[in-house]
């Protein structure tokens, strides 16, 4: 009877089900009942995007990973870490000596193995990962990650292991990020890596997306996988996790030996999972979420990144139904976007060189669809918008692309007068530590135990400064109130029988008369999801869009708008020197960045002239179509 193993991802249930992760009271609250659950030879328990998510509600990551692995290194459990290779645990690319300090940090906070994968599955990207991971005293595995293309093939995996073997991966992961590998292809690859390497530990991660995920671990434990990743309720299943039980009966009816489950310890964990989720980390998991959904065999999407796609999709759809509002067309509903950007990704991907849809670039594929999709409702071409993020894939920034790109990106790059690169990607991003040393000095900050605080600030700086200023826990918890505060409404407006989200006329304004600089305007106001009925007190009334007689030195100005809805930058590099009043800037040329959805999005001039006002600061939140460079 052959023993196989189960590790709990807990911190990757969270990042597929919603935005957050529980606080580091919740985190040591059900440590100990995991451990006495009695099953689990590993925890995930950091990495990704966990610190950033810390960081996001205020809260100080580095306490969170020590005083959340200790209970585990103190039982003998491994713990786990997921980190992103050439961009560490962030979204973008990290200088050699920030990556080199990741490692030996985190194993000094108390992780044992550290999964690292790369968006591209570039091996030279990971090579210092394992070296590192390996110096810094924990288990380099190496993960592969798994998409369905004509160009990702079984051969091509197994192929892709010996690479990763080979650059010094002491374990390999078959990472399925999306949930979309096909139960026997994967055993396929299971299977062929075995043959070549009988001793080297494979473990399989699935999340339970199309609804594979059960068979497919079976498969995978059947040619020779020794760990399988599981989830538990209540966030198992959709965009998470096979539920552990179901794995567990299953794998012991299969003939497999492992341990039993303390179901009294289960359900206390089950329990607390739940209260965390009352408390507040519910108002940010999308229940859409927790359902499988077959339609995402197609695009691929993975689970990780749909908790945060589904609430950024609420977002979209409310900043683009105020556009179709102000220009009479109908709103749509976040499903009609949803299945039209799932559409869309089956078109783009191909043309963007088949990337593996895992983070960074499935966000980069998902983000360039979307606003093909957004922008087709407002008349624009496809790829009228590509952020900066995914020039540097498609320029070679981060590694290679597999695929051939379209002849169509080809000439965009072209006509830009893009470059690519086709060098070591490390080698763009030189060392900043002593830039990071001598920033904290100027501020009179720690470095922290083991210079821990150091690379936070290195490796999340805008977040890190939001963090130290408390404008993060100040913006967090303004935003949580204004979520529980719709909630409340929509609740009480159903009590009333008013439509969810809309609102009593006698709370609105619909009319304002303002004279602005001795001219009068009549304004009718409308609001999102208002009925025809709403508005017949005002319906004779034509609608009219104010806009203020701009004015400078009695010549008329125009104005650059934001295209989206983010946070407003002047630059992208602390280095750059944004525009200034008295600038003169030319149609097309790049004047500032809005970053959304997690990417940096350049704002082009759409006219010429000189800046005669900036009308928003660096750092501030910004809606789409909002004023932000006046023009003469």
């Amino acid at each position: 009877m052959k023993e196989i193993k189960l590790a709990l991802v807990y911190r990757d249930m969270w990042q597929a089900a919603g935005k957050y992760v529980p606080t580091v009271d919740m985190l040591t609250k059900v440590a100990q009942p995991i451990i006495d659950m009695g099953c689990f030879a590993r925890v995930e328990t950091n990495g990704g995007g966990f610190e950033q998510v810390n960081l996001l509600f205020g809260e100080n990551p580095n306490v969170a990973v020590r005083k959340w692995t200790q209970p585990f290194n103190d039982a003998g459990i491994q713990t786990q870490m997921l980190e992103r290779g050439l961009n560490g645990i962030r979204m973008s690319p990290v200088p050699k000596d920030v990556r080199k300090l990741m490692f030996k940090v985190k194993k000094l906070q108390g992780t044992d193995i550290s999964r690292s994968f790369d968006g591209l599955n570039n091996p030279q990207n990971l090579e210092l990962s394992f070296q590192y991971a390996k110096e810094g005293g924990m288990i380099a595995q190496g993960a592969l990650s798994v998409t369905h293309s004509p160009i990702h093939t079984i051969d091509y995996y197994i192929n892709l292991a010996d690479q990763y073997i080979e650059k010094g991966a002491e374990e390999i992961c078959i990472k399925d990020m999306a949930g979309i590998g096909r139960p026997v292809s994967v055993g396929k690859i299971v299977k062929g890596i075995r043959e070549r390497h009988p001793d080297i530990i494979i473990q399989y991660h699935g999340h339970s997306t199309p609804g594979f995920s059960v068979a497919t671990s079976l498969e995978a434990a059947r040619n020779g996988a020794d760990i399988i990743d599981v989830g538990m309720e209540p966030l198992s299943w959709g965009t998470g996790h096979a539920d552990l039980l179901t794995v567990h009966e299953m794998l012991k009816d299969a003939g497999f030996s492992l341990p039993d489950i303390d179901m009294k310890a289960y359900m206390h964990v089950r329990s607390l999972t739940q209260s965390f989720m009352d408390d507040f980390l519910g108002e940010y998991i999308n229940p859409k979420n927790r359902y499988m959904n077959s339609l995402l065999i197609g695009p691929g999407l993975p689970g990780g990144m749909m908790g945060s796609l589904m609430a950024d999709l609420e977002n979209n759809v409310k900043s683009l139904n105020k556009w179709l509002t102000k220009n009479n067309k109908p709103n749509v509903d976040q499903e009609e976007l949803l299945l039209g950007l799932f559409d869309e990704v089956k078109v783009v991907w191909p043309k963007l060189g088949y990337p593996p849809l895992v983070t960074p670039f499935s966000q980069y594929v998902k983000n360039v669809s979307l606003m093909n999709v957004i922008n087709s409702y407002k008349g624009k071409k496809r790829f009228a918008m590509i952020d900066e993020n995914t020039w540097g894939m498609i320029l070679g920034n981060s590694g290679q692309l597999l695929g051939e790109l379209d002849p169509e990106i080809l000439k965009m790059a072209s006509d830009q007068k893009r470059e690519f690169y086709t060098g070591n990607p490390q080698d763009l991003y030189p060392d900043e530590l002593d830039t990071y040393r001598k920033k904290m000095d100027e501020k009179g900050w720690s470095y922290g135990q083991d210079d821990e605080e150091l690379l936070e600030y290195a490796m999340h700086p805008p977040q890190y400064e939001a963090l130290k200023s408390g404008e993060a826990k100040k913006k967090f918890e303004a935003d949580l109130a204004e979520r529980k505060a719709e909630k409340t409404a929509n609740a009480t407006n159903a009590d009333a029988g008013i439509p969810i989200g809309a609102s009593p006329a006698f709370q609105t304004p619909k009319e304002l008369n303002l004279n602005v600089n001795g001219e009068n305007y009549n304004i009718r106001i409308s609001y999102p999801n208002e009925t025809a009925q709403d508005n017949t007190a005002v319906a004779a009334t034509p609608t009219q869009e104010f806009i203020p007689p701009a004015q400078t030195n009695g010549v008329n100005a125009k104005y650059i708008v934001s295209p989206l809805e983010g946070k407003f930058y002047l630059t992208k590099e602390t280095s750059e020197k944004g525009k200034q009043v008295g600038d003169v800037v030319k149609e097309g040329e790049t004047v500032a960045y809005i970053e959304a959805m997690k990417v940096i999005n350049a704002i082009a001039a759409d006219v010429s002239g000189t800046i005669t006002e900036i009308l928003v600061k660096h750092g501030d939140d910004i809606d789409e179509d909002d004023q932000i460079f006046k023009i003469v």
